[in-house]
């Protein structure tokens, strides 16, 4: 059995809705800037984490705050407006 069968088994027994969108479509994936806006959210705390448990735990907090299913929106209407083309994400 492979990991995406595997992966998809799990999503669909805990209701998680998948998204299609054509491949090769990386300002599509909105996992891409994620790394780069939690890190700079991080970084920007009064008192930056001082080791891997302060780390996870700032991680974790700013994560629960992403709005990721209004930015997925704003990517598909840009993406629509330029018919296709690059958007700015």
């Amino acid at each position: 059995m492979s990991s995406n069968t595997r992966c998809s088994g799990l999503s669909d027994s805990e209701g998680i809705q998948r998204l299609v969108w054509p491949a090769r479509s990386p300002d599509l994936n909105p996992i891409e800037n994620v790394w780069d806006a939690l890190g700079r959210q991080v970084a920007g705390q009064n008192y930056p984490p001082t080791n891997k448990n302060t780390l996870i735990r700032a991680l974790t907090e700013e994560w629960d705050k992403l709005p990721q299913q209004q930015s997925m929106v704003r990517r598909v209407e840009c993406c629509i407006t330029l018919h296709g083309g690059h958007i700015p994400y």
